[in-house]
């Protein structure tokens, strides 16, 4: 049940999204087209504001129609036009304005921008247009990345998170990192420094850059820690069902700290390793050869 609630909470799930702004003329037109280029027929999208001017802005339609958008269907309109209910996200864009304020059960985001139509500032059309790219090529990103977790497959449920940075100078590094995490290092070497902090749930690394080759086997990687086998092996059927990148497939390692193991890649191609301690039982299952056993 816990499970269940904490995917929940998590889940970007949403079939219909409203953009809000005050006006209703630019930033959130511009996310309202955007939006239902990239979404199709899967999300419902409208657009609306506190106070709508009546109309679009034309550098609105000039940079959306640019980029082959028919903005045919766009029309500046008040949030009382807009069946809340039936809502299930609102994003709201507004920076140095009061953005609006709706009784709706929908999930919200703000995305705080400026607006775009800078009436009071002498600027020539070459950079009014250039202000209204900025504005949506950054909304067309953000919407990018809303599309991402809306399909995002249910999440793991780590119990640490490891990362690691290179620095120049490890003493100085370390005095630092003990100052900032509150802990003393576990441990160190001439090459690294670790730190453990039970109340953050953080394995952090720091490694000396002494140009010498760092690599996954000397702790220069991102890495979640999980329950046991039985999660790591899960956490591999689901990296696949969702297409990420597999570098070594789980795998229970003996040598140096023994562990079940698992090779991602991100998208970016760094390594992160997703992990579980062994139980005094399957240490004591240790083979003589010490030989890695692959769990799939």
């Amino acid at each position: 049940m816990f499970e269940n609630l904490r995917r929940e909470k998590f889940s970007m799930q949403f079939d219909s999204v409203l953009f809000l702004c005050v006006a209703n003329s630019a930033r959130s037109q511009l996310a309202e087209a955007l939006a239902r280029l990239r979404f199709g027929d899967q999300v419902r999208v409208c657009s609306a504001g506190s106070q709508p001017s009546g109309r679009v802005n034309p550098y609105a339609i000039k940079v959306l129609e640019e980029i082959g958008i028919d903005t045919a269907r766009l029309r500046s309109k008040a949030i009382d036009e807009i069946d809340l209910d039936r809502i299930d996200l609102i994003v709201t864009l507004c920076a140095e304005e009061s953005c609006p304020v709706v009784a709706a059960r929908a999930r919200r985001l703000n995305w705080a921008m400026p607006d775009p139509d800078r009436k009071e500032e002498n600027l020539s059309e070459a950079e009014r247009l250039a202000i209204f790219r900025q504005t949506r090529d950054a909304i067309a990103q953000r919407i990018e990345v809303l599309a991402a977790l809306r399909d995002l497959p249910p999440p793991l449920d780590p119990r640490e998170f490891h990362a690691s940075i290179r620095v120049p100078d490890i003493a100085q590094a370390a005095r630092f990192y003990s100052w900032l995490l509150g802990v003393e290092p576990k441990e160190w070497t001439h090459r690294y420094v670790i730190f453990v902090n039970d109340r953050l749930k953080t394995n952090f690394v720091i490694l000396v850059d002494d140009g010498l080759a760092l690599h996954h086997d000397t702790l220069y990687h991102l890495g979640v820690e999980l329950a046991d086998k039985a999660a790591v092996i899960d956490a591999y059927r689901r990296a696949v069902a969702a297409g990420f990148p597999v570098h070594k497939p789980p795998r229970t390692t003996w040598r140096g700290t023994p562990l079940h193991e698992l090779w991602l890649k991100d998208p970016g191609g760094n390594l992160v390793e997703i992990y579980a301690r062994l139980t005094p039982e399957e240490l004591a299952r240790m083979p003589a050869d010490q030989q890695p056993e692959l769990l799939v």
